[in-house]
């Protein structure tokens, strides 16, 4: 039972891959199936201690972004694309896997290409609500696909289409109370706000948010991932914000959550305020917490504008434009909906009603009844 996982390099595409692994694994431990063997391709590894803790093995193809707009490096990106497709063909007439999974991205546009040469089925999975060029095309030929907002379907085939949401890894599925306040250093008796950007941060939201801490930290503590590479600009303009600020122990700032430390400030934060990257959105709307939701702006990413309009849409967070965000208005935002227990109640019931927490286990199911039928 060989398995051929491949994405772009993002998080948005590898960690529903991890999911959809972690739910493969209890199927076949559960139903007693031989032990599937795992291999993930891209052009990059993105993640290696986490292939190695889920035995998957990497294999290597070059691979070519195509952009919308003139640029030379389209010539050597074509090229490139061009090569990895050779090669990707090679190692999958080698391996010859019984399924290839595709999460989408440029690096998968060389192995589905290759899958689809050698008639090898495809099962696709889409996050976002306006699929990328590489899962439309392998939407052409795919077995099956999963999406995980309604709009997507319009993309694909209706009868091999199905909504399931997005993938999220067990241990982030169900946020940590129990010790999360110690954990993090909180006090109990004041409400939480944990600010996520994305695993590299947000500078416009970093700078916003630090503008406003005098102000936030009066009523609330704060949680901020600033992204790794951000700590020391941060950390000089804290000097100078904060000054002779009372409080400021209620400012809690990370380069970034690892798994542990994200679970337990979703235990304890009352309000997310968050990028739109569809895993952060499914992830915020499995623990049932309010959100504003500032997305990419639409010239970086359509997909997260989309994103956030169908969440806002849901009534489970607030989106706000990056090109009107102030200050004031976020800060009034966070107010508007910290001091009203029906605001939040509204949102939060509206976040469990968007989130789709059998994701993982629904893909899991589907790849492996393919891989069980030897459909071809």
């Amino acid at each position: 039972m060989k398995i051929l996982f491949t994405g772009g390099g993002s998080g948005g595409h590898f960690y529903p891959i991890i999911a959809i692994v972690q739910e493969i694994n209890a199927i076949v431990q559960q139903e007693k199936y031989v032990e599937p063997k795992y291999y993930y391709m891209s052009d990059n590894p993105y993640d290696e201690k986490v292939l190695f803790e889920y035995n998957i093995t990497f294999i290597h193809a070059p691979a070519g972004k195509l952009r919308i707009y003139f640029s030379p490096k389209n010539i050597f990106d074509g090229f490139r694309t061009f090569y990895g497709i050779c090669v990707a063909l090679v190692k999958l007439f080698i391996l010859f896997p019984d399924v290839v999974v595709c999460k989408g991205g440029y690096a998968a546009f060389p192995p589905v290409f290759a899958a689809r040469i050698l008639r090898i089925p495809v099962v696709i999975h889409e996050s976002d609500s306006i699929p990328g060029r590489v899962n439309i095309f392998a939407g052409k030929f795919a077995k099956r696909v999963g999406i995980a907002y309604e709009e997507a379907a319009n993309f694909f085939k209706k009868n091999l289409t199905a909504l399931v949401g997005v993938p999220i890894r067990r241990e982030l599925v169900t946020p940590m109370r129990v010790g999360a306040h110690e954990f993090l250093k909180l006090d109990k008796t004041v409400p939480v706000i944990m600010v996520l950007g994305g695993s590299q941060g947000a500078q416009n939201i970093n700078d916003i948010v630090v503008d406003i801490l005098p102000e936030l930290l009066k009523s609330y503590q704060v949680i901020h991932q600033v992204g790794s590479l951000n700590i020391a600009g941060i950390k000089d303009r804290l000097n100078i914000v904060l000054g002779t600020t009372e409080h400021k122990e209620r400012y809690k700032m990370f380069g970034f959550l690892n798994n542990t430390a994200l679970a337990m400030s979703a235990g304890v934060s009352s309000l997310v305020i968050t990028r739109a990257g569809s895993t952060l959105i499914f992830e915020i709307a499995g623990w049932g917490l309010p959100s504003i939701v500032i997305p990419i702006p639409r010239d970086v990413s359509r997909d997260q504008q989309r994103n956030a309009l169908n969440f806002a849409r849901s009534g489970a967070s607030v989106l706000l434009e990056e090109s009107n965000l102030t200050p004031h208005i976020l800060l009034s935002e966070i107010d508007r909906i910290m001091t009203s227990p029906d605001i939040q109640k509204q949102m939060s019931e509206r976040a469990r009603a968007f989130a789709r927490p059998e994701a993982a286990r629904k893909m899991a199911e589907v790849i492996l009844s393919l891989v069980l039928s030897h459909e071809r």
